[in-house]
């Protein structure tokens, strides 16, 4: 099967989702209670144990063989305008959000902040921010580009490039 990386993520979702439902549906039957004067048959619950574990076995391989195929893309492909491949750029985008987080909380304060005397002494303290917080600003916004592309150039890699997958 030939899909891009968006597709196998999509497709390694829902086979999660499946195996997680079918977990949880075998978990609910696999085990009954019935009651002494009861038919043990009507309580018995539809569950076919072969059957299940096969799927089961099915599923968690098509897992890994998917995953695979996506780390072998994230690593022998190149994201587009920048000189990493995916699994660089999977880890440089939490890395530049939390420095614009950082940014954003540095460039959102005052130069001089009056503190709240608390009855200590009679003595008016300011804080004081020890650098430039036009510059913080400045670099908040060249890193919420340099992000933004990132995350663009990502998506359009992930949407067009394909890689092989044999399930």
């Amino acid at each position: 099967m030939n899909c891009t990386s968006a597709q196998a993520n999509k497709l390694l979702k829902q086979l999660q989702e499946e195996q997680i439902a079918l977990q949880r549906k075998e978990t609910q039957s696999r085990t009954f209670v019935a009651a002494i004067t009861e038919d043990i048959e009507l309580a018995r619950p539809a569950y076919d144990y072969e059957a299940t574990q096969q799927r089961l076995a099915k599923i968690e391989r098509d897992i890994r063989v998917i995953k695979h195929a996506i780390n072998a893309f994230n690593l022998s492909h190149t994201v587009e305008g920048f000189n990493m491949t995916v699994d660089q750029i999977l880890v440089y985008i939490p890395q530049l959000s939390a420095r614009k987080e950082k940014l954003s909380r540095m460039a959102g304060v005052l130069e001089k902040t009056r503190l709240n005397n608390t009855g200590r002494s009679n003595i008016i303290e300011y804080e004081y921010a020890n650098y430039d917080v036009r510059r913080a600003m400045e670099d908040y916004t060249a890193v919420s580009e340099e992000l933004s592309r990132a995350q663009v150039a990502l998506d359009r890699l992930n949407n067009t490039e394909t890689m092989q997958i044999e399930l």
